[in-house]
């Protein structure tokens, strides 16, 4: 079976870097669902469905493609974190989460269009908070990188600075968990080692 083109339904720079890391290009194509049709309490069902969502807005573009959709959330004490609406709410949100331990859950869909498959995941990741000062937490908003993350910080970024340790997959904090990446890749009968060559060849 010859492996399909990948395509990233999603306009995250970081997702493509750990892809392009780990040697596989990406075609990316960012999807425009409006995430606020979604209306799920379980973080792990919200991810999953929206991961799905993203996936099937850019189906239609591409013919035989393997499309990767990809959503992720913090949820503290019960309570669902994505992006924060404005550096206001990334400072109250920070000021709520030092100290804490969250859990990071990131949704992945496949939809592989040779095999008329989907399949759909999510990886979930501990994450311990440090315990940064008022100063420190109002410096790292006026940065904006919390401002386009999910959980209000970026573990690769500066918010690695305010992260004390991690339980579980570290790329799937940033996003995408390539452990589970290659386990949904095999269950769909690819080689995740054979989509290097594929970006070799470009």
């Amino acid at each position: 079976m010859q492996n399909p083109k990948l395509v990233l339904a999603s306009a995250s720079p970081a997702r493509r870097r750990l892809l392009q890391i780990a040697g596989i290009e990406a075609v990316v194509c960012a999807s425009d669902f409006d995430e606020s049709q979604v209306n799920i309490d379980d973080a792990a069902e919200l991810v999953k469905t929206l991961a799905q969502r993203k996936a099937e807005t850019v189906a239609s573009q591409f013919a035989d493609a393997l499309l990767l959709g990809c959503d992720s959330v913090l949820a503290i004490a019960g309570e669902i974190h994505g992006k924060p609406a404005d550096a206001e709410e990334a400072i109250a949100r920070w000021q709520m989460m030092r100290g804490k331990v969250g859990d990071l859950y990131t949704g992945h869909a496949l939809i592989d269009q040779q095999q008329g498959k989907t399949l759909v995941g999510c990886q979930v990741t501990r994450v311990y908070f440090a315990n940064p000062s008022d100063r420190q937490i109002e410096a790292y908003v006026a940065s904006g990188e919390p401002l386009k993350c999910a959980g209000c910080f970026a573990l690769e970024g500066k918010g690695g600075l305010f992260v004390e340790k991690i339980e579980g997959c570290h790329s799937n904090v940033i996003g995408l968990s390539m452990p589970l990446l290659r386990q949904m890749l095999g269950e769909l009968g690819y080689d995740v080692t054979d989509f290097w060559q594929m970006s070799e060849i470009k």
